[in-house]
C-alpha cells in the first residue's frame, strides 16, 4: 500500500508547478499549472493546496519558480528579487509553520550561494525544493510506521480534518499512521469527521480512504462524543500545523473539542507530524497565531447560503490543543511522550 494514486503536486522541468486543485475534490480530479509566484501564493491562500507539509513543499517550489523568472546575472538584484518572492509566499497563511521552515531553507540556499553563477543558484534552488518534497514523503512513511506501533490489533480510529497524502507530498501524517496500521492489520475501521467549514474530512479524507479501500465511515463533527460513549472509538489520530516547544498543538478548528472528548472518555489522543512542524521558538500554544478566514466560508456550504444575512460569523481556521490532552506526538524520528518540553527538545535538529 503506497501513496494516493494522484500526486498532490509536481515540479515540471520546463519551469512550472502542476498542482492538484483540492477545492474540486472529490468530484473532479484536475491539475492547475502555476507559472508565476503570484499564482502559487493565490493557490495557497485559496486552499487549492492545504495541509502544513504540502504548503511547505509548494512554497519551496514557488521560490524556485520565482528564481527562474530572473534573467540577469547580478547577484544583489537577484537576491533582492528573491526576498520579495519569499515575503509574498510567507504572507499567504500565518499558522502552518512548515511554510516558514521551507522558505528559510530556500533562503539559506541563496545566502550560501553568493559569488556563484545565477544559473547554478537556480539549479540549487530547484534541487532543494525537490529534496524537501522527497524528505517529506520519506518522513511520512516513518511517521506511519512509528505510529502504527502504538495501535492495538483491531483498533477503531477517529481522525479530524485531512492529514493524508493530499496534505503532504503523498503519504500523510495522521493518515500515514492509518495506512501503515491498516497494512499491518491493526486498524479495523476509521471514522472521519466531516470538518466544517471546508469539509476536508468529507471531501478529502473520505476520498483517500475510499481509494485505499480502508473501511471508513463519515460522521458529522458533533457525533464524536456519542461514538466514544458507545465504546466505538479506540484511538484518535490527527495531524498538526504548528507545535509549540511545550507540546501545545495547533490543528484544524475542532481538534481541541475532539481532544477534550477523548480525554473525558480515556481514549488515547495522538498527534502525527514531522519535526519541521515543531516551532521551538514558541514556549506555548498561546503564542501561535491563529488564521482568521472569511465569513463566506461559514455562511455557505458550496454555493448554498445556509444562514440569514444579518447574523454575525467568526471563522478561526485552527484551534490549539493543550499538551496535557495529548497522549503522544508521533514524528519521523520517534514517538515523544510527556514531558514534551524535554522529549521534543531531544529531537531538535
Amino acid at each position: 500500500m503506497g501513496s494516493i494514486s494522484v500526486d498532490t503536486l509536481r515540479w515540471v522541468e520546463s519551469g512550472e508547478i502542476e498542482l492538484l486543485d483540492q477545492t474540486l475534490l472529490p468530484h473532479k480530479i484536475k491539475y492547475v499549472k502555476l507559472n508565476t509566484v503570484e499564482a502559487v501564493a493565490r493557490a495557497i491562500e485559496g486552499m487549492k493546496v492545504r495541509g502544513a507539509p504540502a504548503i511547505g513543499v509548494t512554497a519551496a517550489m514557488g521560490v524556485a519558480l520565482g528564481a527562474l523568472k530572473y534573467k540577469g546575472d547580478d547577484f544583489l538584484k537577484f537576491s533582492g528579487l528573491m526576498d520579495k518572492v519569499i515575503a509574498r509566499l510567507a504572507a499567504t497563511r500565518p499558522t502552518a509553520v512548515n511554510l516558514f521552515w521551507a522558505l528559510d531553507r530556500m533562503r539559506s540556499v541563496i545566502e550560501n550561494s553568493s559569488g556563484k553563477p545565477i544559473d547554478k543558484i537556480k539549479e540549487r534552488l530547484i534541487r532543494e525544493a525537490k529534496n524537501i518534497k522527497a524528505e517529506d514523503l520519506a518522513g511520512c512513511r516513518k511517521i506511519g510506521d512509528n505510529g502504527a506501533a502504538l495501535l492495538k490489533k483491531g483498533s477503531r480510529v477517529l481522525t479530524h480534518c485531512n492529514a493524508g497524502g493530499l496534505a503532504t507530498a503523498g503519504y500523510g501524517t495522521a493518515l500515514g499512521v492509518i495506512r501503515s496500521g491498516y497494512k499491518q492489520g491493526k486498524i479495523e475501521h476509521v471514522y472521519a469527521d466531516e470538518t466544517r467549514p471546508w469539509l476536508q474530512g468529507a471531501r478529502l479524507t473520505a476520498f483517500e480512504l475510499v481509494q485505499e479501500k480502508i473501511p471508513a465511515t463519515l460522521i458529522c463533527d458533533n457525533m464524536a462524543a456519542s461514538l466514544m460513549a458507545a465504546g466505538r472509538i479506540d484511538a484518535v489520530i490527527v495531524g498538526a500545523d504548528r507545535i509549540a516547544s511545550n507540546g501545545d498543538t495547533a490543528n484544524k478548528i475542532g481538534t481541541y473539542s475532539v481532544a477534550t472528548l477523548a480525554h473525558a472518555h480515556r481514549i488515547p489522543f495522538y498527534v502525527a507530524a514531522p519535526v519541521s512542524t515543531i516551532d521551538y521558538k514558541l514556549a506555548s500554544g498561546r503564542e501561535i497565531v491563529i488564521e482568521q478566514r472569511g465569513e463566506h466560508e461559514v455562511r455557505r456550504v458550496g454555493a448554498e447560503v445556509i444562514c440569514p444575512p444579518g447574523v454575525g460569523v467568526i471563522n478561526p481556521a485552527f484551534d490549539v490543543t493543550p499538551a496535557r490532552l495529548i497522549t503522544a506526538i508521533i514524528t519521523e524520528k520517534c514517538v515523544c511522550r510527556p514531558p514534551y518540553k524535554k522529549t521534543l527538545a531531544a529531537i531538535k535538529d
